[in-house]
């Protein structure tokens, strides 16, 4: 079986995978002040809820945004396992079937998503992740990673909203009944999921103007389900996208 753990800046999620099929999937809040025996503690605890047994991982992959945690979670996953996860690093890019622009600038969890997407869908395309960070990532046909654009995530828009106003509370993120907003609720909501549909449809028309063809439109993370309703460009919600191109990796070195 197949740990694949992919640590964002938010949560991090993992998951078991027996053959093609996802056994079990987690996901836990990030937390960088956590240390490898308490990220030990709360793994352990989840494996026997599943009763999946650690003896049963023969190969770990390992993703992460957040550098601080990448050695506890080494120590934590060698002694929970018996090894050492693979790391999912720039050195190892090479080996894949994607072509990566600026390796050491582009986040491991975008080349993730771009491995799964090309060995998916075998055509030119655009993964939108939608996590702490609001994520484009276009993909040839050939594997290549033609470029990223990149905005704050919605949560993070909001945070910015509410954080910095003294009258705005927080509201949770739905589409509205309407773009006019009649509460502070629905102005909110308009603006944010309205406005955010706005800008995921305008990046996927300027570039597929400036490529000169369609994409196949594939979206990721939990605020992807929102915006599919009232996105006119989002074709596919492919929620497993990040672990299922770790899996990928794991299988192939």
């Amino acid at each position: 079986m197949i740990l694949a753990i992919d640590i964002g800046n938010t949560n991090i999620v993992f998951g078991v995978a027996g053959g093609n099929e996802w056994l079990k999937i987690w996901r836990i809040q990030t937390d960088k002040s956590k240390t490898a025996d308490e990220f030990e503690v709360i793994f352990r605890s989840l494996f026997m809820s599943s009763e999946i047994s650690t003896a049963e991982i023969d190969r770990t992959v390992l993703s992460s945004v957040v550098p601080s945690l990448i050695r506890p979670f080494r120590e934590m996953l060698n002694h929970l396992l018996g090894h050492f996860p693979l790391l999912f690093e720039p050195s190892i890019y090479s080996k894949l079937p994607v072509g990566v622009l600026n390796p050491y600038e582009i986040g491991a969890d975008l080349v993730a998503d771009a491995t799964a997407a090309f060995t998916k869908y075998k055509t030119p395309c655009m993964v939108i992740d939608f996590g702490t960070a609001l994520t484009f990532t276009t993909i040839s046909k050939s594997g290549e990673i033609l470029g990223v654009a990149i905005a704050p995530g919605l949560q993070t828009a909001l945070k910015s909203l509410t954080g910095n106003t003294a009258q705005l509370p927080d509201v949770q993120l739905v589409s509205p009944p309407s773009v006019l907003g009649k509460n502070t609720i629905h102005a909110i909501q308009s603006g944010l999921v309205l406005g955010f549909a706005g800008l995921v449809d305008s990046i996927i028309s300027r570039t597929e103007k400036e490529l000169g063809e369609s994409l196949t439109i594939v979206a990721t993370g939990g605020l992807s389900e929102v915006l599919l309703s009232v996105s006119e460009k989002i074709e596919t919600i492919d929620q497993n996208l990040t672990l299922d191109g770790l899996k990928y990796i794991a299988e192939i070195l």
